[in-house]
């Protein structure tokens, strides 16, 4: 048996399954094995908690289409919530913890009798404070329990045929910011335009903007460094950040890998 053959296994006799789709493959994948399993008593919710970024959105309707999955999206705004916004080391637990309240209620709603999420077993290695407050109001993970990692979930993804299989990681835009320096609309909306100018400008597929204040650091894959190298490209790029008060722009040298900030802690 195939490990797509198992997940989609995993749903068997889970009665009515509510997905938690962030628009990235993993989850993808799982509301992909909940659909062929449990067909029209399956659903995928996606949260536009306005610190995801539009295209992740415009991802998860997508990829739903795709699949045949029902799909709901849940609006409120995580810069409401002063735990939230201060973005200290307990951000991500605040935020999943409002993300379940959410999801269960739109559970409770639509009679569901179990909610998953896409982590998999390599996001448990990682400084991953919303796995924890997600587990703890009962949010299972499929692809942990069936043992996937992520190389796994790109393969399953691939099998199944899903667009996005070799989409590039991505993760809520509050991410960009280091800790201890507070999360505002602003800064959002100008690293998500500022991450929107560097794939226009340069054609790389994964970038972050990494919003330190008055100076922005670029972020890409280690691979795509070189593209970076077009020098009037990057001088209107520097002209464009100026206008969104970024006085500074840096490239790291030693590439994009997940959870980089976690090391800056002040």
């Amino acid at each position: 048996m195939t490990k797509l053959q198992q997940l989609i296994e995993w749903f068997n006799g889970k009665g009515r399954v509510l997905v938690a789709l962030s628009g990235g493959v993993d989850s993808a994948l799982v509301a992909y094995a909940a659909q062929k399993s449990l067909g029209e008593f399956s659903v995928a919710a996606t949260a536009d908690y306005k610190t995801l970024a539009q295209e992740e959105l415009e991802s998860a309707k997508r990829v739903c289409a795709e699949i045949g999955i029902r799909h709901i999206v849940i609006e409120y705004n995580e810069l409401e919530n002063p735990d939230f916004i201060k973005n200290d080391l307990t951000r991500c637990f605040h935020c999943r913890t409002e993300l379940a309240k959410h999801l269960l209620n739109v559970s409770r709603a639509e009679n569901m009798s179990l909610i998953v999420d896409g982590t998999n077993l390599d996001d448990l290695r990682e400084y991953r404070p919303g796995i924890t407050a997600l587990k703890s109001l009962g949010i299972q993970s499929p692809l942990v329990e069936a043992g996937l990692i992520k190389s796994d979930v790109r393969r399953c993804a691939k099998e199944a045929g899903l667009s996005i299989y070799d989409k590039p990681s991505n993760s809520c835009l509050a991410s960009r910011i280091p800790w201890g320096f507070t999360v505002t609309a602003e800064k959002l909306k100008r690293i998500e335009r500022s991450e929107t100018l560097v794939k226009q400008l340069f054609g790389v597929r994964q970038v972050r903007v990494r919003d330190f204040g008055n100076y922005a650091k670029i972020e890409v894959n280690k691979k795509e460094i070189n593209l970076l190298g077009d020098k009037k490209k990057f001088l209107i790029l520097k002209e464009c950040l100026k206008e969104l008060s970024f006085e500074t722009v840096l490239i790291d040298p030693d590439g994009y890998r997940p959870g980089k900030l976690n090391v800056i802690i002040d």
